[in-house]
């Protein structure tokens, strides 16, 4: 697959389809992609050296090296981390790697529009080493061979430069367009459900279960795989777990867990105790990496067993917000969700009942949606300027 061309294609495809009429009012852009997707660029000419490290894609080969600088627990001692996949391509001792440039999908998509080589934001450099807190890249990052090919680093939604002139004339943009720094996809879903008080969070239930608590402390333990990101004066700490949507489509069809949820009484407790998931293994809020499914015993009524599953899953992201606040997060007050499960009225009411918390429907949940707020804080300090 050609990763880079399809990307490159989606995006002008999308430049395209916004009517002519609002590409003319259009005064600053901004975008998001997968956190740790990483590619490796040619410094000098833009170059792509090697196929795209997707975000899902891991590098064990690398870790021993990372752990062997990195703090213990460190968000990059994972090898799936941006840090791991630049040591790995490192290590092949490609000619020339000296004068290469490391991007994020996000980064690398934004340059295609202001041509500025080596910009990224601090959520998604946070992968690759880079510590928000400080404003920074640490001091045993920096001492690596492999430390030039590191980005300069800014505040996501912050004016990179202007639109280039050859993408405002194609397409009609103003010639005061600017391009903004950019984000993760998970933090711009997050910031789409405007959640901006310490002790909010939204839960993403779709595949998986993932959570987002805004928090006035930073929290980090790799063993779970709880890190935090910052939003401006404030954390966003997050855990996901591998419990989550994709077990129900395993049993259930989208008819069928529309049907049986509308006869499910959300108020009664559910006697069963499950712990669904996919395959052996999970990580948050409980760190084992042998731990079994458990969807047994089946009762006869396929109603009492969507329940039950409903509630276990419940009862694991109530455990997520509860293991946060340990590790010393803010305590959650109200939970928004996005992703797929947030259709479902029943399951809201369940987990309302479980966290014992407010839960709602985010009015937002498209990440496109919190990029389009980064470009709109970009343009506010544009103005400022």
């Amino acid at each position: 697959m050609d990763w880079v061309s399809s990307w490159k294609a989606t995006l002008f495809s999308l430049l395209e389809d916004i009517p002519a009429t609002v590409r003319s009012l259009v005064s600053s852009i901004s975008l998001d992609g997968t956190s740790a997707t990483t590619l490796i660029l040619n410094s000098e000419n833009g170059e792509v050296l090697c196929q795209p490290f997707l975000y899902n894609q891991s590098c064990p080969d690398a870790l021993p090296e990372v752990k062997s600088i990195a703090p213990e627990n460190h968000t990059v001692c994972s090898g799936s981390s941006t840090l791991c996949k630049l040591v790995s391509w490192w290590n092949t001792e490609v000619p020339n790697r000296e004068s290469a440039v490391l991007l994020h999908q996000a980064d690398w998509l934004l340059w295609l529009l202001h041509g500025r080589l080596g910009v990224s934001d601090y959520n998604n450099a946070l992968k690759v080493g880079y510590d928000p807190e400080s404003e920074s890249y640490p001091s045993w990052l920096l001492s690596q061979p492999y430390s030039q090919l590191l980005p300069t680093v800014q505040a996501p939604g912050t004016s990179i430069g202007l639109l280039k002139e050859s993408l405002r004339r194609q397409f009609g943009f103003p010639d005061d367009c600017i391009v903004c720094t950019g984000t993760t996809d998970s933090i711009a879903a997050f910031l789409a459900a405007r959640a901006t008080e310490p002790g909010k969070a939204v839960t993403s239930l779709g595949s998986t279960l993932a959570i987002k608590l805004l928090s006035t402390k930073r929290v980090d333990d790799a063993r779970y795989g709880v890190y935090s990101h910052r939003l401006d004066d404030k954390w966003l700490v997050g855990g996901a777990s591998n419990t989550g949507g994709a077990v129900l489509r395993q049993l259930f069809s989208d008819e069928q867990l529309e049907r049986l949820s509308q006869e499910i009484n959300p108020m009664v407790a559910s006697s069963l105790d499950y712990y669904p998931l996919q395959s052996s293994g999970e990580r948050f809020p409980v760190a084992d990496p042998n731990l079994a499914p458990r969807l047994l015993p089946r009762p006869e009524s396929n109603v009492e067993y969507l329940h039950g599953i409903l509630e276990s899953i419940a009862r694991i992201e109530g455990k997520g917000y509860k293991l946060l606040k340990e590790l010393g997060a803010t305590e959650a007050e109200e939970v928004f969700t996005a992703g797929g499960g947030a259709k479902n009225d029943k399951w809201i009411r369940i987990r309302q009942r479980v966290l014992g918390l407010p839960v709602k429907k985010a009015v937002h949940t498209e990440a496109s949606y919190g990029a389009s707020l980064l470009a709109l804080k970009g343009a506010k300090q544009n103005m400022d300027l």
